[in-house]
């Protein structure tokens, strides 16, 4: 009678193990699609205070596809930028920002200024002052800086 129990119960345990095989799911084989994408830290609205016009701040929008929007009052123009950080990432040579602009609304800045800027091509040394406060400079050593930009969002 022990045998004969035993014997059912080692079928079924059996049974058990044979349908459980049958029911996992095979091996996937497919590859793993986690794509890691780096992004320039500039990328972000930046703004700058004009101290001609304390009521008047110049929004520099650094978007993805190196499209690079500036507003200043009235004034709107489009265009693209390219970021290079420091070759050697120390302070002894800053970063590199280069903006061209496409296309410009010919409406008066921050400065009361109305002047066409579509097509030309401007280079900034880029003085990370804090991860919030930049300067724009005139020199890779961070020399003659002329401009200081606020992060406005991320």
């Amino acid at each position: 009678m022990k045998k004969t129990a035993l014997f059912i119960m080692l079928l079924f345990c059996g049974f058990d193990l044979a349908v459980a095989k049958k029911t996992l799911p095979a091996k996937s084989t497919q590859e793993n699609t986690i794509k890691i994408t780096t992004r320039p830290e500039i990328l972000g609205l930046w703004g700058m205070d004009i101290p001609q016009n304390k009521k008047c701040v110049e929004y520099y929008n650094f978007r993805n596809g190196n499209e690079v929007v500036v507003n200043s009052a009235q004034e709107w123009s489009i265009g693209q930028f390219d970021y290079q950080p420091s070759p050697d990432n120390t302070l002894t040579k800053l970063p590199t920002l280069m903006i061209q602009v496409n296309y410009e609304n010919n409406a008066t800045d921050c400065s009361g200024n109305t002047v066409d800027q579509a097509g030309e091509l401007s280079q900034y040394f880029v003085k990370w002052n804090s991860p919030t406060q930049i300067n724009f400079c005139a020199t890779e050593q961070g020399k003659d800086c002329f401009a200081t930009l606020k992060r406005v969002l991320p």
